[in-house]
């Protein structure tokens, strides 16, 4: 079968090289190379594994600036032990609704609460002085058991303040009777 193709082509070749390729061939050639295709392009799943991967970091250090811009340093009393946590937000609410029993009486005896304001305000710089202390301690959990005892105390003392209150409105009571 060679040997016959061989032959054709030995006496057609003069047929080839005058005729060659025809003019229609040439425009549908020229029209294929005009389309200009782009190749599709595959993302591998290690690509999106890597691309996943950075978005989780980026998404992960981006929440970790905000948070640490957002305490600004400060260590929370919970941050260190969740049952000081507890007993602190427990004593805070306390204290809120005790200094607003207080602040009922303020009118009737202003002098008196003057005084009270004052130890209250010592309580209270003490315990700043204390969180401020917190970041940089080395013995974190004493610092948090001595500010969670500074808020007992002063829920003590706003306690005893009420009572002296109510003895001085009792007092007051009797003696206009």
């Amino acid at each position: 079968m060679s040997n016959k193709l061989e032959g054709f082509v030995k006496d057609n070749k003069r047929e080839f090289e005058v005729k060659g390729p025809s003019d229609q061939l040439w425009e549908r050639i020229s029209a294929e190379l005009d389309k200009k295709t782009q190749p599709k392009r595959t993302i591998k799943m290690y690509q999106w594994m890597s691309i996943a991967a950075m978005l989780v970091i980026s998404v992960g250090i981006y929440f970790t600036y905000n948070y640490k811009q957002a305490n600004n340093g400060q260590i929370e009393v919970a941050d260190i032990s969740s049952e000081f946590g507890k007993k602190e937000i427990r004593f805070v609410n306390q204290i809120e609704e005790k200094r607003d029993s207080l602040a009922v009486y303020a009118s009737a005896n202003p002098d008196l609460y003057k005084r009270f304001t004052e130890d209250l305000k010592n309580l209270d710089e003490e315990y700043n002085r204390l969180k401020n202390q917190l970041p940089n301690s080395p013995n974190q959990l004493w610092v948090v058991k001595a500010m969670v005892k500074n808020r007992e105390m002063q829920l003590q003392v706003l306690k005893q303040q009420l009572m002296i209150i109510n003895q001085v409105n009792q007092y007051k009571k009797e003696s206009t009777i």
